[in-house]
């Protein structure tokens, strides 16, 4: 019998909720066949069989939460006799599934090393502590894949914070709530997966980081203008959008502005300055806030930025964001403006310094040359982190960003 554990998915993850069987008890399975759908605070996962067999049993229904080693399946191997499987010691186990583990890497990459013949043990990993990537894989097998530009010392969002920092705070007590049912009729949703990564991300970041809100409003009349200009020329699917130029000039700008793309680690007393632009987009999917990442984005172009929003924001509604796409970001930047608001107060995308947030770009009075002009305006708050950067270094960061947004000309060097 082997016993299938839910393995190490890399990127800090110690669990994830069971959504879905692809296969019932007693059923015949090959190896590398769909077993089990998990969804973790990354994204949505289709776990491989890692034998083929008969499924003996399985441990778990959709909704519960299975934690990382914990045995998910039971399947007699196929070849397998009672006195072979009767021979076999503990530690002959043991070792068998220590022999799985020798190299970090998600089950469907595994599944890839083996499609095209590569024994994954001889794969460099080049993701968070050693992981080997899909990339990684495809780059052993002499074919190019994304992973050409990847940066090895990509930082993992999910940095464990000591147990101290979350203890002995002062004056602060969560007391009990009251019984709201004693009221009336109450609905109570466990906090799972994405829901619950979200809590524990903003709360840490809130009371982690001291936040600072500068605010400003852009006049985007002429960036307006030539977006739209450069859209006539290309189909609705290639369409260039406001934020995708944000974004390049972001990763530009953040060259000038290291305090803004960094992270503090309090442990040490340091503060970590990221030479690579790694820029997340907070989305909203039907499942909760997600952050896909935008990954090397001062060495592409307005429109490829645009190209690669749409294509991450698609998977994001549809649930197939992978963890690589969702990792990484350096700096984020959250878009409310297509729903609503004047403004908005981000919270910042713990560990990293600082985030943008946009409101709704749209007509506006302003005086320009003693006159009383329409023109089209984006307010903006950018939140940073006051342990690495100052009042007067966010006034310049976003004084240079607002002249880049108000003179497109001045950073647009390809489309």
């Amino acid at each position: 019998m082997f016993e299938f554990k839910l393995p190490d998915l890399g990127e800090g993850i110690h669990e994830g909720e069971l959504l879905k069987w692809y296969v019932k008890e007693k059923d015949f399975i090959r190896e590398d066949d769909p077993l089990c759908d998990m969804e973790t605070d990354k994204a949505t996962v289709t776990l491989p069989s890692p034998r083929t067999g008969t499924i003996m049993k399985l441990n778990g229904n959709p909704g519960d939460m299975i934690r990382v080693g914990q045995v998910l399946a039971v399947i007699e191997v196929s070849g397998e006799n009672s006195s072979e499987t009767s021979g076999q010691t503990d530690d002959a186990k043991v070792q068998d599934q220590e022999m799985k583990k020798q190299v970090a890497a998600a089950p469907a990459t595994r599944r890839l090393a083996r499609e095209m013949g590569i024994d994954i043990t001889t794969v460099t990993g080049t993701g968070s502590a050693g992981k080997v990537t899909p990339e990684d894989v495809q780059l052993a097998a002499g074919e190019p894949g994304k992973g050409d530009l990847k940066d090895a010392g990509t930082a993992d969002p999910d940095i464990a914070v000591p147990e101290e920092i979350h203890s002995g705070i002062p004056f602060l007590e969560i007391p009990a709530l009251p019984d709201y049912a004693e009221e009336g009729p109450v609905e109570k949703i466990p906090m799972r997966s994405l829901r619950k990564k979200v809590a524990v991300k903003t709360t840490s970041s809130m009371i982690l980081i001291p936040h600072v809100a500068h605010m400003e409003e852009w006049d985007v009349t002429e960036l307006e203008a030539l977006r739209k200009s450069l859209n006539r020329e290309k189909n609705e699917s290639d369409r260039i959008t406001l934020l995708s130029f944000i974004v390049k000039a972001l990763a530009s700008l953040l060259k000038q502005y290291p305090q803004f793309n960094a992270s503090v680690d309090p442990r040490k007393m340091e503060i970590i300055h990221k030479k690579y632009y790694h820029i997340g987009i907070a989305a909203d999917t039907p499942k909760g806030l997600i952050v896909p990442v935008i990954r090397q984005a001062d060495a592409k172009s307005v429109t490829q930025i645009a190209t690669e929003i749409r294509s991450l924001a698609g998977k994001g509604r549809d649930g197939t964001l992978t963890a690589e796409e969702l990792t990484g970001s350096t700096f984020t930047v959250t878009n409310v403006g297509a729903i609503g608001g004047t403004g908005v107060f981000p919270i910042i995308n713990y560990p990293e310094s600082a985030i943008l947030g946009m409101g709704r770009v749209g007509p506006k009075p302003m005086v320009k040359d003693d006159a009383v002009v329409i023109r089209t305006m984006l307010p903006v708050t950018l939140c940073f982190d006051h342990r690495v950067a100052d009042g007067a270094g966010a006034a310049y960061f976003m004084r240079d960003l607002k002249q880049m947004m108000e003179t497109p000309m001045v950073f647009m060097t390809r489309v």
